[in-house]
C-alpha cells in the first residue's frame, strides 16, 4: 500500500478557497479520499494559534479526522504588517519525513514552495503532489510537482 504524508497550509487554503469559490475546504472529504489511494502516516494542518471558540472547534475537527495541528501565535507587528505563515515549519517537516513515504502531498498554492518540491524530487524517490485552488496556484508550484490536482466541488462545503 503507497504510503502517503499530508502537509496542509490552513491559512492559504482558508483563503484562496473563500476568494475561488465563496465556500470552505472539506477535510473530511479530502481525507476519505486520500485514503481510498494508501496509507495516510503523516497529516499534518498548519494553521495559527485560536483566538476564538470558532477556530478551537475548526481544529478540534482536524485532530477527530485524523490531522496533528500545529500552531503557532499571529503576531500583529507595530507598524500595522503581520506575520503568521508556517513556510519554515513545513518545509522542514517535509524534508524530513518525504524520504520515509512514497508520495508527499502539499495544500497550497504558495509559490514559495516550488524549490522544497525541487529538492525533493531531487534528493528522494518521493512523488510530489499538490493540492489547491488552481487558478490562484503559483504556476511555479505547479510546474514542480508529479501531479496537480485542482480543488473542485468535491472538495468543498
Amino acid at each position: 500500500m503507497t504510503k502517503l504524508a499530508v502537509f496542509v497550509d490552513v491559512q492559504n487554503i482558508y483563503y484562496t478557497c473563500k476568494q475561488g469559490f465563496g465556500r470552505s475546504f472539506n477535510y473530511r472529504a479530502l481525507y476519505k479520499q486520500l485514503t481510498k489511494r494508501g496509507h495516510i502516516s503523516h497529516a499534518i494542518a498548519y494553521a495559527i494559534a485560536p483566538a476564538d471558540d470558532g477556530q478551537v472547534k475548526f481544529q478540534d475537527a482536524l485532530k477527530h479526522i485524523g490531522f496533528t495541528v500545529k500552531t503557532k501565535p499571529y503576531i500583529q507587528r507595530s507598524d500595522g504588517s503581520a506575520k503568521g505563515d508556517w513556510d519554515v515549519g513545513i518545509t522542514i517537516d517535509m524534508l524530513e519525513i518525504a524520504p520515509t513515504v512514497d508520495e508527499v502531498i502539499l495544500l497550497s498554492g504558495d509559490g514559495d514552495f516550488d524549490l522544497l518540491l525541487k529538492k525533493i524530487n531531487q534528493s528522494s524517490q518521493c512523488y510530489t503532489h499538490v493540492i489547491s485552488v488552481e487558478r490562484l496556484t503559483a504556476k511555479s508550484l505547479s510546474d514542480q510537482c508529479h501531479q496537480f490536482t485542482p480543488i473542485d466541488n468535491t472538495l468543498l462545503l
